[in-house]
């Protein structure tokens, strides 16, 4: 549907398609501009009231009737903005309404002047909770397209930086931007991700990122590793794109999505590069051990209690000194569920006694347990590293995968002993070897295909190179 140069008509259409008299909250004004009546339709609380009083002082004292020529002349010299377009689709206009900007129509042309003054309530750029770090930079993302973009562009100032803006969703119509440099990001998959978003058939996302990942990419249940790299921070995003990654980012989320991404880069995090090359390396390293020992560590403990005699004399301290009044088996799976409760108990408590809950959860899962007789010492202690581990990295994805891996590994040991473990091991690394990233490529390099170079930068923090 176009507009008329009849401008009652088209009132009465928007007022119909828009269902002004419904909502409070749409605003719709006629005035008069040299004899001939116009409208101005937008929603109240996304437009600059000063840039709007602004704009009806200068219309009110157009008296030049050759200005309406048609909406590009009217444009051109009675509409004192920047951010201005043209358009005669009824969809459009509704849309870009909708969105937040003014829609401004004038009898006698048949096309709709679209003035971009809208301003979004938001929050300060602070520092994200989750991507903490010691040294650089305080800012975060937030929940404005614009703005986030604005963070990503203060830091490339290069022509190759592109940032093209989608609408996915046949009813939120959503912004989606896609960021990336030019002249180093992977084609094919820009191309993949440019088709995808351009012909996702989703109503909205609700869930914003998320929704956005299922409706484009399909996971395989069974295999949990994350594909996609989460951020809330500009810096970080900023360096991915630099390396040639994409970044998404969606309108009402302050969350980037980069990729494509491998484990490496999943585990590492800005301090890595916020501190010298050798206290940088160390802090990685020790993330990537961490890690690798959260996810083995209770269930070969468990092993080694279901068989002493695998115990040398020296570590004989590892077998649990207490009484054993409930199997070391389901100990460990309370405790893992338990943990988990303290962890979502402590998002959904308000600020003022969160101190309070993390001392009564102290107290209830310390010596008052031990001596209850419903755990040991030793399976307390193991737990507490693994519960800390899991935040010894930035990705809570990659934390639960982790978990699922452990949960599984102890369930196969406690069934199958030796060779149960022997097989989850197998199974944990033919998930990491036949993973793959979303542009197809492997899911551990450059570990494999092997690549001594790049292996090398991942593992070590090497010093930045000056270019000429």
């Amino acid at each position: 549907m176009a507009l008329e140069t009849d401008i009652n008509k088209n009132i009465e259409i928007l007022k119909k398609t828009l269902r002004v008299e419904e909502s409070f909250d749409f605003i719709y004004r006629t005035i008069n501009i040299k004899d001939r009546t116009a409208c101005i339709f937008f929603i109240d609380g996304f437009v600059k009231d000063s840039i709007m009083e602004k704009l009806l002082e200068y219309f009110y004292s157009i008296n030049n009737e050759n200005v309406f020529k048609d909406a590009h002349t009217f444009s051109k010299n009675c509409v004192p903005y920047i951010e201005v377009d043209i358009t005669n689709s009824m969809d459009k206009i509704c849309t870009s309404v909708l969105s937040g900007m003014v829609a401004f129509i004038v009898d006698g042309l048949n096309e709709a002047i679209l003035i971009d003054a809208r301003t979004y309530p938001q929050r300060d750029t602070s520092e994200p909770d989750k991507d903490k770090v010691l040294r650089g930079s305080k800012d975060g993302f937030v929940e404005t397209l614009i703005s986030n973009t604005a963070l990503i562009r203060r830091r490339i100032r290069d022509t190759n930086f592109t940032i093209k803006i989608f609408n996915v969703g046949k009813v939120s119509k959503t912004d989606v931007a896609l960021c990336y440099m030019d002249n180093k990001v992977d084609k094919k998959l820009l191309s993949e991700l440019t088709h995808k978003l351009k012909n996702t058939n989703v109503n909205d996302l609700t869930m914003n990122q998320q929704s956005l990942i299922e409706a484009i990419y399909k996971y395989k249940w069974y295999n949990p590793f994350p594909k996609i790299k989460h951020s809330e921070r500009p810096d970080t995003t900023a360096s991915a794109i630099l390396d040639g990654n994409i970044a998404i980012l969606v309108d009402n989320s302050p969350l980037a999505l980069i990729l494509p991404t491998s484990i490496f880069d999943i585990i590492e995090e800005a301090d890595d590069y916020y501190f010298p090359p050798l206290t940088g390396t160390y802090i990685r390293i020790s993330r990537y051990l961490i890690s690798f020992i959260s996810l083995f560590l209770t269930p070969l403990w468990l092993l080694l209690v279901q068989n002493p005699h695998y115990v040398p004399e020296g570590l004989a301290f590892l077998y649990p000194k207490d009484p054993v009044n409930i199997p070391i088996f389901l100990q460990l799976i309370i405790l893992e569920l338990l943990i988990d409760g303290l962890r979502l108990a402590s998002l959904h408590t308000p600020t003022s006694i969160t101190t309070t809950l993390s001392i009564i959860g102290a107290i209830a899962l310390s010596d008052f347990s031990v001596k209850s007789g419903w755990f040991n010492t030793e399976t307390m202690l193991y737990m507490a590293f693994v519960a800390m581990s899991n935040y010894s990295q930035p990705s809570f994805e990659l934390g639960y995968s982790l978990k699922f891996f452990r949960l599984m590994l102890l369930t196969l040991v406690v069934i199958f002993n030796l060779w149960g473990f022997i097989v989850g091991v197998i199974f944990i690394v033919i998930s990491l070897i036949s993973n793959q990233t979303v542009s197809g490529k492997s899911y551990l390099y450059p570990l494999i295909p092997f690549n001594a170079k790049k292996f090398l930068n991942k593992v070590v923090r090497t010093r930045s190179k000056n270019t000429n």
